[in-house]
This record gives structure tokens, sequence and C-alpha cells, in this order.
């Protein structure tokens, strides 16, 4: 449901969710100079397990961004009075000194770091937790999923902290045994990656659950994957009157559009569905996309555009123009509760 490419695309959403650096510490350990405050433009490389020109290039076509997020390379005065401070032992001219939320900041512009990725998804799946959960006061004893949790946490906590740490001051002074303790560590972050990846799984699960059983129409809407949302919209369209409907599930012979029906009084209609995140927009290319695919390809007489969330005004232009009915989240909350499309009448 979350598209993490989002964070790729929108420099506010990144803003706004700049405050979660804790999720850096959920993925992996994140080693911090000794001043407890900064990180080396190498350190941040090594968290990533991405090289240092890849980082560096981000940096160059996001430097304003970094910089309001605490980026700075230190020369000169600075530096030495830095150094003094901090017991950072170097003979750089210059260093790059990057604070956590800058480091946050990278994790959600690497596009092909595996850790990264794993950052945006545990920060996206953290902030529709927040959204989603509902206000509960009372005192109730933990799920097996809630108990797998914390056991994963903990553990990946502890070799976040203390293993991989031990590990490193090892491989610093191993002589004969150096490359098999560099095989165990890389062992260990592996180890980490699983018990991030499987805590995911286990809050989407549960998160599902308790939208299911506490919130309305569209909680129950959100927690589904894409392909329980298209068949939710194949039941609407039926329910409606359409007949002929056929969900085509991202096999690739549908030719831009989810679905393919035709309304009661024989009329054809393509439809797209999008189970965005709620704080996503459908944009102005999207739209075109899909007017091209349903009114060229498909010649469809009724063209729907079913997202989970809002459309910029670009695309609802687009979409009048050309003859597309945007059914945005509120729409889709009504139709989903009963009220039938005007345009399937």
């Amino acid at each position: 449901m979350i598209n993490e490419s989002v964070l790729l695309e929108s420099r506010t959403l990144r803003t706004s969710v700049l405050e979660r650096t804790e999720v850096l510490d959920k993925v992996k350990a994140l080693s911090l100079l000794p001043d407890g405050l900064h990180v080396t433009t190498a350190m941040v490389a090594a968290y990533f397990e991405v090289g240092i020109k890849t980082l560096e290039s981000v940096v160059i076509d996001h430097r304003d961004e970094f910089r309001v997020n605490g980026y700075q390379v230190l020369t000169g005065p600075e530096l030495t009075s830095f150094k003094e401070v901090s017991g950072l032992n170097t003979r750089a001219a210059a260093i790059a000194l990057w604070s956590r939320r800058a480091v946050l900041n990278a994790g959600m512009l690497l596009r092909d770091s595996k850790v990264a990725r794993q950052v945006r998804t545990y920060l996206l799946d953290a902030e529709t937790e927040v959204r989603t959960r509902p206000v509960d006061n009372s005192v109730h004893r933990a799920s097996w999923a809630e108990l797998d949790e914390r056991i994963d946490t903990r553990i990946t906590d502890v070799l976040g902290k203390t293993v991989v740490p031990m590990l490193n001051v090892l491989i610093e002074t191993a002589g004969e045994q150096r490359r098999e303790l560099i095989s165990l560590r890389e062992d260990v972050q592996e180890i980490q990656l699983k018990l991030v990846e499987h805590d995911l799984q286990l809050s989407r699960l549960q998160r599902g659950q308790d939208v299911r059983a506490l919130t309305g129409v569209i909680g129950t809407i959100d927690a589904m994957t894409w392909k329980e949302f298209e068949l939710h919209v194949a039941e609407l369209l039926r329910r409606d009157g359409c007949t002929d409907v056929e969900v085509y599930g991202g096999h690739g012979g549908d030719r831009g559009v989810d679905i393919t029906a035709r309304t009661a009084d024989g009329r054809t209609v393509a439809v797209q569905c999008k189970n965005f995140a709620p704080f996503r927009h459908v944009l102005s290319g999207e739209m075109q996309k899909f007017l091209g695919s349903s009114k060229v390809l498909h010649r469809a007489d009724v063209a729907l555009y079913v997202a989970t969330c809002a459309f910029t005004r670009e695309s609802l232009a687009i979409a009048a123009q050309g003859g597309v009915t945007a059914v945005h989240r509120g729409l889709l909350e009504a139709w989903s509760a009963g009220v039938r499309l005007q345009v399937l009448r």
C-alpha cells in the first residue's frame, strides 16, 4: 500500500518525517564520531553499503536540502576546533560532517541501497501506523505478533549495538582471522536485515487486523493489498450493474488498465486502481498515461481512475478535459459505503 518512491520524489514529504531518526537504529546500528552527534561521509557510506562517490553524487544533487538538515563541510579553524572538542584524529584539510537528520535524508534519496530501502519502508510504515492506530486506553494482553515484534526488536538492538561494534574492534586488531571476522560481520548484518523484514511484516499484519476491526470503510480499504483493492473495486462495479468485469491483476496484458467491464446499458468501462498512501497525490503524468490507455487503446466510453488518495489540480484538469472520472479518497469511501457512481447510471 505504501509507495516508497514518493519519498524519492517529494522534498516536502521527506521534510515532514525527518524527526523520525530512530528508524536508523531500528534498521541497523549507526556508529557516531566521539562527539556523539556526527558521522563522516565514509561512515554514512558504510551504513548504507554504497560507495562514497555514490553518496557524494546524491549530496551534489540535493546540497541545499542536506545543508538545512545538518550537513556541513569543515575547513581551517572550524575543523581544528572540532577536532579539539570531539577528539577526532584526522589529517584531512576538510571533512564533511553529517547529523542524524542528514543521514536519514540520505536514506530517503539513495535509490539502489538495500539498507536505504529498508529505512524508507520502516519510515513510511511507522507513519501509517500512527495515522491508523485507534485510541485505546484499556489495558490488554500482548498478542503473539506483538511479542514476536518485541523479540525481533530486542535481538536487532543487541546485534547492532553490541555484536557488530565488537566485531569491528576485533577486525581492526585481527591478523590471520581478519577475513573470517569480516565474513562473520556480514552474516550478522544480514541477520539484522532479515529481522527488520520480519518486524515489518508483523507490523503490517497487526495494523491490518486493528484497522479492519476498529475503523470504518476507508480504514478497511487502507489495509488492503493492491490485489485486494482491485477485487474490491471490481465488486463495486458488479454491485452497480456492470457485467463482463475482468480484473487483470498486473499481469501485463491489460494495456495500461487494471479492470475492464461493461455498464448495464452497454457502455465499455476501463478502470485504473491505485491504493496509494493517503498523503500521496495522483500526479498529472499518471493521469495522462491512463487517459491514453483508456481512451486511445481501449476506446472506453467510461474511464475511472480510482485512488485511495487525492489528485493534484493538474491531474484533475486533465481528467476533466479527457473525460476521465477521478474517484478520489472521499468519493471512494462514499462509493464503497453504498452510493452509486453517477457515471455508471
